[in-house]
């Protein structure tokens, strides 16, 4: 048997990090088994679909490296992969289960559900419909037709006995059939409900496993029935512990981010990000800027494969050591058998340290590919940067070090190399060059390093401990006055290799432009 596995979004939202997760697990055994992964999109809700909101699920998952065998943009012999396009084979399904009685049509209003409700609720009974205003032959339909009454068609669940089925990841999980209700599968209007659709879609696609998450395990029973009514095969179940809140086995819902900024290690996270994305133009407020979804991380920088690494740790480990895979030892270490089934807590200080990993790994010339744009798009470098310009970044990324922790950081760490002159944080200039004898030092350091044969760090630092010397003030007054002076701000890569990046004539510049400010 060729396992084949899918990811079927509904185009109501951008990625969420829990169906990242799911994506990400249903891939990763696609891939070690040897298989075949299928995306299907889910757009039978008409009402909460979102045309715009398909692309950034489409590229977010080519961003994140989850590519798919079969479905859009690539087609396959299953297509179509919308399931709105797939609307007459479900028709033909519910045709099926009328016609051996696994189903019926129920002329019943919502008034007269809602009294039913009642009087079980009064009775301290659970709610079981009567099938009161159930149709079972087209000669009963009749009479009901002829008052004006529409109908939706019903499943008849069984009433005794229960579902029994092993999940790969719970075990084995009983159901018992007295606690279903006759769920709806077609509306009155003719289309079709989203547990109809999914089961007559996985059978014609060809889905040997079903890898969601564990909110849909109440769904199982209803749609088990509908493919055993059908006389489909049952596809191998594996019900995925939930995506937790920070510290909580409550899910983690993008509509709650106001509470889960006041989680420390969440809030440093997004304010690291505003002042990115107040760099490259985009709006904190914007729909996308919220950590709680995919593209929040690619807007700031992250890498994709760190993402990816997280996200497989969040239920699944392989053992008590091992944080750090590369694509290949992800695919061949991953199996359905080491998920655990407890919620998994999203820990935002977590998600930083493996980006810190995979970001302190990447080869210089791996980090400038993926900084430049952010610089571009700042306006700081042209599209595409003259070879100047990128001989300059790759230059402040060698110095920045483990300062550059995603690649929207360098917005910080290049700005005052690529302007001229860099703009001046205030509250620097008042703290380092306005106090008292800063201009005097200030002079006497350009008057050393201006004399020297080479301008390298070796002899800046020299020079900078010989005015210190000479003056018989602390080597700090001296390095942060040069560095404000320069720079414009308190932080950088280190201040001799800050100083040799822009080289002797526009480091004098920028101290001569700085002294009416010093004190």
């Amino acid at each position: 048997m060729t396992v084949r596995t899918r990811f079927a979004p509904s185009p109501t939202g951008y990625l969420h990090i829990g169906g990242v997760r799911t994506a990400l697990f249903n891939w990763l055994y696609a891939r070690q088994q040897g298989g075949q992964f299928i995306l299907r999109i889910d757009d039978t809700d008409g009402a909460r679909n979102l045309d715009e909101a398909l692309e950034p699920i489409l590229s977010g998952l080519k961003w994140l490296g989850i590519d798919w065998d079969e479905g859009p943009g690539i087609g396959g012999p299953h297509a179509p992969y919308f399931q709105s396009q797939r609307a007459a084979g479900h028709r033909a399904a519910v045709e099926r289960l009328l016609e051996t009685g696994h189903a019926y049509r129920d002329f019943a209003t919502p008034a007269e559900l809602d009294e039913e409700r009642k009087q079980a609720q009064a009775a301290g009974l659970p709610f079981l419909y009567s099938r009161k205003f159930a149709a079972f032959t087209a000669a009963e339909a009749a009479p009901f037709a002829a008052e004006g009454r529409q109908s939706v068609v019903r499943l008849k669940m069984p009433r005794e006995g229960s579902l029994v089925i092993e999940d790969s990841v719970r075990g084995r999980v009983e159901c018992a059939w007295e606690r279903e209700q006759d769920h709806v599968i077609q509306r009155a209007d003719g289309s079709c409900l989203y547990h109809l659709a999914s089961v007559v879609d996985d059978h014609d696609l060809e889905i040997t496993h079903v890898i969601r998450a564990e909110e849909h395990l109440s769904n199982t029973p209803r749609q088990a029935f509908i493919a055993m009514s059908l006389g489909y095969a049952l596809p191998v179940y594996a019900h995925l512990p939930l995506v937790a809140e920070p510290g909580s086995r409550t899910k983690l819902s993008k509509r709650k981010l106001a509470q889960y900024l006041k989680n420390p290690d969440f809030k440093q996270i997004s304010e690291h990000g505003t002042k990115i994305a107040q760099r490259i133009g985009l709006a904190p407020e914007a729909d996308t800027f919220n950590p709680v979804i995919v593209d929040f991380y690619r807007e700031v920088g992250y890498l994709p494969w760190a993402i990816d690494n997280y996200l497989a740790l969040l239920g699944w480990s392989y053992d008590d050591k091992t944080e750090f895979f590369s694509r290949e030892e992800l695919i061949r270490c991953f199996s359905l058998e080491r998920i655990n089934s407890s919620p998994a807590s999203f820990d935002p200080k977590k998600l930083w340290a493996v980006q810190d990993h995979f970001m302190h790994a990447l080869p210089i010339e791996e980090k400038l590919a993926l900084m430049l744009p952010m610089l571009a798009r700042a306006g700081l470098v042209d599209d595409p940067p003259t070879a100047a310009a990128v001989n300059t970044v790759r230059q402040v990324i060698e110095a920045s070090g483990d300062r550059l922790k995603v690649a929207g950081d360098i917005l910080a760490y290049a700005d005052f190399f690529l302007l001229d002159p860099p703009p001046m944080d205030e509250a620097a200039v008042k703290q380092r060059l306005a106090k008292p004898g800063a201009r005097a030092l200030l002079q006497q350091f350009a008057e050393a390093i201006g004399a020297l044969p080479a301008f390298e760090p070796t002899a800046l630092e020299e020079a900078l401990k010989r005015v210190v010397e000479q003056a018989g003030v602390k080597t700090g007054d001296l390095v942060h006055a040069v560095r404000v002076a320069v720079t414009g701000k308190t932080v950088g890569p280190g201040l001799y290799d800050c100083l040799q990046i822009l080289g002797r004539e526009r480091v004098l510049a920028r101290i001569d432009r700085a002294l009416p400010l010093c004190g």
